[in-house]
C-alpha cells in the first residue's frame, strides 16, 4: 500500500533540502572508491591516489584494509548526517546533526584547499615534488582538492540552512562552532604529525 505525503512532510523536506541532499550523494559516491580499493580494486588509484597508497592497496596491507573499510563507513555515515539535515529533528539530534555538519564542513573544505594550494606551489615552481609526481600532484589540484571542497561547502551551506531554520536564537550554533573547531584541530594536528 502505498504512503501519502503530507503537505506537513513535503514542507519539511523543501525549503533547505538541496544542500543536505547533495552533502548525502557526495559522501556515497564518495564512499565508493573507498570500498572498491578495500574489495582489491585498485581502479582509478593507479594515477590519481599516491603511489605508496596504492602500494599498501595492491599488498593487501591488513591495517591499511582496515583504514579504507572504516573510511568508507565514515563517508556513508556522512551521507546520513546530509540526509538528517535535511529534517527538522528533536534538540538532542538536532545537536548531533550540526556538530557533525559543521565538523564535516571544516575538515573537507580545509582538506581540499591544502591540495589545491600545494598544486598551485608546485605548478607555479615554488615547491617541487619528484618529477614522478608532477601528474600525481595535478590530480590532487585538479580533482581531488576541489572534491573536497564541494563537499565541504555542501555539508557547511545545509548545516547553515538547518540552524537557521532549527533555531532562530542561535543556541544550536554554538554545536556546529565546536564541530568546526574540532575537526580544524584534528586536521591541525595530523599536518603537524605528518599523521594522515
Amino acid at each position: 500500500m502505498a504512503t501519502k505525503l503530507s503537505v506537513d512532510d513535503v514542507t519539511r523536506l523543501r525549503p533547505g533540502a538541496w544542500p543536505g541532499l547533495a552533502a548525502a550523494v557526495w559522501g556515497l559516491l564518495f564512499a565508493v572508491p573507498s570500498f572498491a580499493w578495500a574489495m582489491g580494486s585498485t581502479f582509478g588509484a593507479r594515477t590519481t591516489v599516491s603511489p605508496s597508497l596504492v602500494k599498501l592497496a595492491d599488498d593487501r596491507v591488513a591495517w591499511f584494509m582496515a583504514v579504507l573499510w572504516v573510511t568508507g563507513l565514515l563517508k556513508v555515515f556522512g551521507a546520513l548526517i546530509g540526509i538528517g539535515l535535511t529534517h527538522r529533528r528533536g534538540t538532542w539530534t538536532g545537536r548531533l546533526m550540526v556538530f557533525c555538519g559543521g565538523g564535516a564542513a571544516v575538515l573537507l573544505a580545509w582538506h581540499g584547499c591544502l591540495f589545491v594550494a600545494h598544486g598551485v606551489l608546485v605548478e607555479l615552481g615554488t615547491r617541487s615534488v619528484a618529477p614522478g609526481l608532477v601528474g600525481l600532484t595535478r590530480w590532487y589540484l585538479c580533482l581531488w582538492g576541489p572534491w573536497f571542497i564541494v563537499g565541504g561547502l555542501a555539508f557547511a551551506v545545509a548545516t547553515t540552512r538547518y540552524v537557521r531554520r532549527l533555531d532562530a536564537r542561535g543556541e544550536t550554533r554554538l554545536y556546529g562552532a565546536v564541530g568546526a573547531l574540532g575537526a580544524l584541530l584534528l586536521s591541525l594536528a595530523s599536518l603537524i604529525t605528518g599523521v594522515g
